[in-house]
């Protein structure tokens, strides 16, 4: 991996004006985007990483600090050059009415068609890859208002490329879509930065999706300031901790993920791990049960057997009360057992 930087920030205060007072969202920000990664944007509501991204564009003034983008400075850069430098997708991306998704792609080249905006051979040539490399061929002559929001987040992606930039910034690019339309719209972010070359950085809050698929993290702090770094180092760091303080979130060491944090008021031990494991931990915590590894002298306690099918067995000493293959009915039983609202 090249360690070529795209974008470098140096102590960089954001913000926005308010008649003649500013307001300032985040300081002390210091961070870089290399060649050919894929960096995702973290940080709670009203952190500042919408201002930050449209600051990194050029699309709104910062206070203090410098932007350097491939060497130059921002402030140094016509509105041309930027636009040739980087392509954006803002969460309030305007929809041209009754565009088709060609029609949308193409002006993506507007940087290149001059005043009249004539394409050319080559432009269209371009066009097409965009739109091929974003999966919506078969939508290419589709009205923007026909297709799924899913579909027209790609053809927003696919202007980008049109746009030919080093670099593309996009503003949640996965908000109000499902779950599989997320992980395909990530996973398209993934190879346009391994393939083609270009860096991508993307404000988000699928944190779990950020920390499979990212090459390095942005976390950014209320006020500032922002922590920069790989996946695995921030996670080792325990650098999370401060962006979800007070938040009810905890990183589980066994699964890699993070998972909300329930108040416990009793304790119960489980022979067995994998899986189902994790399974019975989050349905007993959410009773307020927490399951714990194999104690001595234990009342009650449940084993998780594998022979074929999954089975769930509920012991009281060495009696077994209950065999199911249920989470939901060993958990009831559970509960009933051991009369745990007493």
């Amino acid at each position: 991996m090249t360690n070529r930087s795209y974008i470098n920030i140096r102590d960089l205060t954001i913000g926005y004006s308010v008649g003649t007072r500013k307001k300032i969202v985040a300081s002390r920000l210091n961070a870089q985007i290399q060649e050919s990664s894929l960096v995702c944007l973290l940080g709670a509501n009203g952190a500042g990483k919408s201002t930050l991204v449209r600051t990194l564009c050029g699309f709104q003034p910062f206070f203090e600090g410098e932007i350097s983008i491939i060497g130059k400075t921002i402030g140094s850069l016509s509105e041309k050059e930027i636009s040739r430098l980087v392509s954006v997708v803002l969460t309030d991306r305007i929809v041209v009415p009754n565009a088709t998704v060609y029609e949308l792609v193409a002006y993506g080249r507007s940087p290149y068609t001059g005043i009249l905006g004539r394409i050319n051979k080559n432009d269209k040539k371009i066009i097409n890859k965009a739109i091929e490399q974003c999966g919506i061929a078969h939508k290419k002559n589709a009205l923007l208002s026909s297709i799924s929001d899913g579909e027209r987040q790609k053809a927003f992606i696919a202007k980008a490329l049109a746009q030919d930039t080093p670099i593309i910034l996009l503003d949640e690019p996965t908000a109000f879509l499902d779950l599989p339309a997320r992980v395909e719209i990530i996973q398209l972010l993934r190879r346009i930065s391994s393939a083609s070359g270009k860096s991508v950085l993307l404000s988000t809050h699928d944190l779990d999706l950020a920390l499979q698929m990212a090459d390095h993290l942005w976390l950014l702090h209320p006020n500032g300031p922002l922590t920069a770094g790989s996946p695995e180092d921030l996670l080792l760091q325990n650098a999370f901790q401060t962006l979800f303080q007070n938040k009810g979130i905890e990183f589980d060491t066994k699964t890699g993920l993070f998972r909300v944090e329930y108040e416990h008021f009793h304790q119960l031990p489980v022979k067995g791990h994998g899986f189902e494991y994790v399974l019975l931990r989050r349905a007993f915590a959410r009773t307020g049960i927490k399951v714990t590894g194999m104690k001595e002298n234990t009342d009650f306690w449940i084993e998780i057997e594998k022979n074929g099918k999954p089975k769930f067995s509920l012991y009281k000493k060495n009696n077994c009360i209950i065999t199911t293959e249920s989470v939901e009915k060993i958990v009831v039983k559970t509960i009933n057992s051991i009369n745990i609202n007493e």
